[in-house]
């Protein structure tokens, strides 16, 4: 992806008797939440880590640890700017994929993160809207990959099918968040009953 210009001293403070960057209004920061999930799930880097396993079986709850990790950077510091992002970005590929990511793309990732912040802060939710859509249609799209439909085929699939498509999605887009963040991964647990120990995510500050 790219965006038009990216600014690396930019960032985000929070105000004078604030202790941190949450937002205190609940749909504001379900918003932002949302919107840092998205541009995480935009980050080819990190798709094709996943879709190849290489942070193992769990990869996918790994990213929605990624975007735990970038929201608690919100919810803990006064000051986040666009190379804190990118240093828990790469750490996070580092740690959790085992994947040293050279090609810069996490930067415009952190830069547009920090856009959506300000977004929020002002009210306005096109982009996260508009990366929403986008990204449920790329869900939509995969469908016929996991879900096979035959013509004429009246068996329990069609239903199953149809249920999993909600009218009031968009509706519901404050619904999805806790699905798409995490701030820790689940337990793994070996053929022998063993918890796996897991490494932690790194960054720096």
């Amino acid at each position: 992806m790219s965006i038009q210009y990216i600014d690396e001293t930019a960032y985000v403070q929070a105000e004078q008797d604030r202790a941190n960057l949450m937002f205190q209004d609940e749909k504001q920061q379900a918003r932002f939440e949302l919107g840092v999930s998205m541009m995480i799930y935009k980050w080819d880097a990190l798709d094709v880590a996943v879709e190849n396993n290489w942070g193992g079986p769990n990869s996918s709850e790994k990213r929605d640890w990624v975007t735990g990790i970038i929201v608690d950077l919100f919810k803990h510091e006064k000051v986040v700017d666009v190379a804190l992002i990118e240093e828990t970005l790469l750490y996070a590929m580092v740690d959790e994929f085992e994947t040293n990511v050279e090609d810069e793309s996490a930067l415009p990732i952190a830069m547009e993160i920090i856009n959506i912040y300000n977004d929020c802060f002002n009210l306005n939710y096109n982009k996260v809207e508009k990366l929403y859509l986008e990204w449920e249609e790329k869900q939509k799209s995969k469908q016929p990959k996991r879900v096979v439909h035959v013509e004429g085929d009246d068996d329990e699939d069609d239903d199953d099918e149809d249920e999993y498509y909600d009218d009031d999605e968009d509706e519901d887009m404050d619904e999805i968040v806790p699905n798409l963040v995490s701030s820790k991964l689940e337990p793994i647990v070996d053929d022998d009953g063993f918890e796996l120990v897991q490494p932690k995510g790194r960054r720096k500050h």
